[in-house]
């Protein structure tokens, strides 16, 4: 496809829980469509100045939280490819914003799957201290919903390679550009 045909297709927002892959995917998505990338946890610890494990320590998930409604709402405006952190989709405001800009695509995971990612990793306070794979259950019962409520194309992540996801991201990007 031709880089000013790829540059006039929707611009998609990433969901879903920790460990998906959302940025990973970005990146991917980000080289094939020639659209820049904008991680919104890399854009709340930009603002805030400080590691994600610091804001919740010093400042609470609440204003964590703020920090990332600002920079949704923001970047929204933007032609950019964006990687929500996996609480975004927590607030109903948050949820009515992704609703009003497709797509919005949902990277979904088993916990066991994401648990294995994951392991070890000591900037997702979330799950710090916790056993992870208990944090992650608990946290696909209560976001799952919000996520499928906000939704354009749920992409089952377990047993598909990153290549395969883009592919079939961008697929869904072009018969969208058609309509």
């Amino acid at each position: 496809m031709k880089e000013k045909t790829l540059r006039a297709l929707p611009h998609p927002v990433l969901i879903g829980l920790m460990g998906s892959g959302k940025s990973s995917i970005g990146r991917r998505l980000s080289k094939r469509l020639k659209m820049p990338l904008v991680d919104l946890d890399e854009v709340v610890v930009h603002n805030a100045d400080m590691s994600i494990p610091d804001i919740f320590a010093r400042h609470g998930e609440k204003h964590f939280r703020d920090l990332e409604s600002a920079a949704l709402a923001d970047k929204l405006e933007r032609r950019v490819i964006i990687a929500t952190g996996g609480g975004v989709v927590l607030r109903e405001a948050n949820r009515q914003l992704l609703k009003a800009h497709p797509p919005v695509i949902w990277l979904k995971a088993a916990p066991e799957f994401l648990a294995k990612r994951i392991a070890g990793d000591t900037n997702r306070p979330l799950i710090t201290n916790q056993d992870a794979l208990e944090k992650l259950t608990a946290l696909a019962e209560e976001r799952y919903p919000l996520y499928a409520e906000c939704a354009d194309l749920v992409i089952e992540r377990c047993e598909m390679s990153k290549k395969e996801i883009t592919d079939l991201i961008i697929k869904f990007l072009k018969k969208g550009s058609k309509a």
